[in-house]
């Protein structure tokens, strides 16, 4: 299993929605991709799959851009991966027709493999990867004191 460089992209975007969500104020793709280092154009089309997601709201006007959909706290990483990649959340179905014992074997540890990766994504939440990354800072503050 490898992160994508659109599931980084969009999950670093998310942080930043995540970060300002308290504020209730929207953030501009030129804010969000500046911070982050992500080109606008494809930040535009991440933002917009997880708007049609459920993920983000869009907000129009001089003052607008995008917000959270819901509290940072109710988004776990499991769903930003389903809604980029379109990963089925539910474990795959052994394939019946397995014509070997090997084949059954392989798929068997496919499955255990897949339904742990779908425990940890949705252990964690955005709000937990921001806590994350609140404490880290914090310790590179204290330890160049």
């Amino acid at each position: 299993m490898e992160l994508s460089c659109k599931s980084e992209y969009a999950i670093l975007a998310l942080l930043e929605l995540a970060a300002s969500y308290q504020s209730g104020e929207p953030l501009q793709i030129r804010q969000i991709a500046a911070q982050q280092d992500i080109p606008d154009r494809y930040l535009e089309q991440l933002l917009a799959t997880l708007r049609r997601g459920g993920l983000v709201k869009s907000q129009r006007g001089a003052k607008g851009g995008y917000v959270l959909a819901r509290e940072p706290w109710k988004i776990p990483l499991l769903d930003v991966f389903s809604c980029l990649e379109g990963l089925d959340a539910a474990v795959p179905e052994l394939d019946s027709s397995a014509k070997t014992i090997e084949r059954s074997v392989i798929q068997e540890v496919w499955q255990e493999a897949c339904q742990a990766a779908n425990l940890v994504l949705q252990k964690y939440t955005l709000q937990d990867l921001c806590e994350q990354r609140t404490a880290r800072r914090q310790m590179d503050i204290m330890y160049y004191i």
